[in-house]
């Protein structure tokens, strides 16, 4: 596995993993101009684990994608590890690209390929050797405990399997910057509770800067450091919230007082808006 460059300043000072400076993105349709985000002033930590929450519609994954260089903002600039994402709608710096793994709410992983070769598929797409991208791919199935299933398709996992695979997927180039929509909205209460775990497990392990998306306040209070409160159209950011618990953390960390003042806090704020 590679060792992670740690970038400075001129000053320095250790550079953000990710720094968002007055963001807006705005959606020209023929009923007019959508201000969908507008004014984000971000900056998340290398190793931090963020959560977007917010009502529907409030510009979390417009957010996340222009984050993710699939979607360019319309206002101000988004820097990765201090090199520009985007200038005129276009990719400034193609290396910033590269250190940015993504997963979505579906696991999206092609049905006719097996686990390993799923996982291995963007190393592939990179040219690295069979041997060496398929060794990756086992390790990476055994983070994700996936061992045994190497060879299984996708029609024969469940869903909480298939959105291991994705993780181990997005993990195999070595991603310094963690890209997550709603990777477990589909999944029933006690599986999500399980990858939730996993998730922090694997953080954990692999020292990855998360920036994840999700409606489920206790599921963003239990993973992250910091929880961001994104307000309706335009999304605005509304509050960020520490999340200071020790980690790893336990399922039972989500009965105590300090926990649920966190929860209630931020639904009591949610239910404002309505």
């Amino acid at each position: 596995m590679l060792t992670p460059t740690i970038e400075t300043s001129e000053a320095g000072t250790e550079t953000p993993r990710l720094e968002i400076k007055g963001v807006g993105r705005d959606f020209h349709t023929k009923a007019g101009v959508t201000h969908a985000v507008s004014g984000i002033d971000l900056t998340i930590q290398r190793g931090e684990f963020v959560a977007l929450i917010g009502r529907s519609g409030c510009g979390k994954t417009t957010l996340l994608r222009m984050i993710g260089g699939l979607l360019a903002p319309t206002a101000g600039t988004i820097e990765v590890d201090g090199k520009s994402l985007w200038r005129e709608n276009n990719h400034v710096d193609s290396s910033a690209i590269t250190k940015l793994g993504f997963v979505f709410q579906e696991s999206n992983l092609f049905p006719w390929f097996s686990v390993l070769d799923n996982i291995a598929l963007p190393l592939k797409l990179r040219g690295v050797g069979k041997k060496e991208r398929r060794a990756r791919a086992a390790d990476l199935a055994d983070l994700v405990g996936l061992s045994g299933f190497e060879r299984s398709y996708p029609r024969e996992l469940s869903g909480g399997m298939r959105q291991r695979a994705a993780i181990a997927r997005a993990l195999s180039t070595e991603p310094e910057l963690l890209l997550m929509d709603e990777p477990f909205g589909a999944l029933d209460a006690l599986t999500r509770e399980r990858m939730n775990l996993e998730l922090q497990r694997i953080v954990l392990e692999t020292t990855s800067t998360v920036v994840f998306v999700t409606h489920d306040i206790p599921e963003a209070v239990f993973l992250a450091d910091r929880v961001v409160h994104m307000t309706p159209r335009p999304g605005r950011i509304r509050q960020i919230l520490p999340a200071d618990f020790p980690k790893p953390r336990a399922v039972d960390l989500q009965t105590t007082p300090e926990f649920n003042d966190i929860v209630r806090s931020l639904r009591h704020d949610l239910d404002e808006e309505e």
